[in-house]
């Protein structure tokens, strides 16, 4: 990686201010936090400072509190976790910046670890606006940047602040930039990639940019139905994005012109209804009901995709196969974590939904890597340079 790491600065009895991101998800009637996965991914980091004297000061968002204090996105519910995770006590501001966020930090010793107030309870935050970076810097001597997942964002927490202070990447996002931009350099092949979810708008520039670089494309998901109507065929009442049909037309020949496997569903599930109470119907592409929705991807899809990805050397995959939060509909979507699962090849999953999935599986261990970065994994791999990562200091 091009940037400077932690471990390129001196960091004993510094002040060093971390953006993580901890903006895990919380059961709403029990208050408990469901998914500890980014307060764990960020451990590397925090120990790393931990171990070489630093002061830790951690800031991070939580929810979308509008630029204004909400207690159920206060990061306050998070310490617990945070402390049990870490193995040592977290401290806690009551604010981001200002006398108390000051005064937090005056008291702490070499190897204290404290968590700021959720950023986003002011809404100079999302507008990057100088004065509230400048005074977040002030808290710090050294700044790293640790929240691949918000890398994408030009706020004040991630872009603002490197103005004002030493800024260099944490050990989680040197490991995202040099994993994800392995698939895109230097991949082993066969590489596949698999891609579902809701819209190819989405999508498009990222397969745009790997088409050249993937031996096959599986497509399934919502998704899927663009590319049907695409290539003429009915496809019912399924969503489908009318202004990008003639774009996936082209992806579609410039796959072929470039002798890239780009694989479609051969048979899907239908409904007449999204829902639990909805009917279940499989059928070919080619027999889908006027008056039906496709859902999932069908079982011949699932052998078909299954026989791609048993060749292939590496494998990417990102979005869902279907609804599957809806358990009737969730089939392809948990065949294929649990094919990943069992591979021998690199399994790279894409963040986001994807990841959330594979880890509420219990399959999260059995992937080579899970990226922590939904939007920001797909911006980097379409091509796009972060703005959390060019604003780091270079080596």
């Amino acid at each position: 990686m091009e940037k400077k790491s932690v471990r390129d600065v001196d960091v004993k009895g510094k002040r060093v201010l971390v953006r993580v991101d901890f903006n895990v998800p919380f059961d709403e009637k029990t208050g408990e936090i469901t998914d500890a996965s980014r307060i764990k991914a960020s451990l590397p980091t925090i120990r790393y400072l931990v171990d070489h004297q630093a002061k830790v000061i951690l800031c991070s968002h939580l929810g979308r509190p509008d630029g204004k204090p909400v207690s159920k996105f206060s990061l306050k519910q998070v310490v617990a976790k945070a402390s049990e995770i870490i193995g040592k006590a977290v401290g806690f501001a009551s604010d981001c910046i200002g006398p108390e966020a000051e005064r937090a930090v005056k008291a702490m010793k070499n190897g204290d670890i404290l968590l700021l107030e959720n950023v986003r309870f002011h809404m100079e935050e999302e507008k990057n606006d100088p004065d509230f970076a400048r005074a977040l810097s002030k808290l710090a001597d050294i700044f790293v940047q640790d929240a691949f997942g918000t890398a994408h964002r030009k706020h004040a927490s991630i872009v603002g602040i490197t103005r004002y202070m030493p800024a260099v990447a944490g050990l989680l996002l040197e490991k995202e930039i040099i994993t994800l931009g392995g698939l895109i350099t230097n991949p082993d092949h066969p590489f596949g990639a698999l891609l579902g979810g809701a819209k190819v708008s989405d999508k498009i520039a990222l397969m745009e940019n790997i088409l050249d670089k993937v031996d096959v494309l599986l497509v399934g998901g919502g998704m899927a139905a663009t590319f049907l109507k695409a290539k003429g065929y009915e496809i019912g009442q399924s969503l489908f994005e009318d202004d990008r049909v003639e774009t996936t037309r082209t992806l579609v020949s410039k796959a072929a012109a470039r002798n890239t496997r780009l694989v479609l569903p051969v048979d899907v599930v239908v409904t007449n209804e999204a829902s639990e109470k909805g009917s279940r119907q499989i059928v070919p592409v080619d027999k889908i009901p006027k008056d039906q929705k496709l859902v999932d991807i069908g079982p011949k899809t699932i052998e078909t995709f299954k026989a791609e990805l048993e060749k292939c050397c590496t494998v990417f995959w990102n979005g869902p196969m279907g609804i599957y939060e809806i358990a009737q509909f969730a089939q392809g979507t948990e065949t294929m974590v649990k094919l990943l699962a069992g591979l021998k090849a690199s399994t790279i999953i894409g963040g986001g939904s994807t990841a959330e999935i594979v880890t509420n599986m219990g399959l999260a261990g059995k992937m080579t890597f899970v990226s922590t970065g939904g939007g920001a994994s797909m911006s980097f791999l379409s091509g796009e340079k972060l703005p959390g990562v060019e604003s780091l200091l270079n080596k």
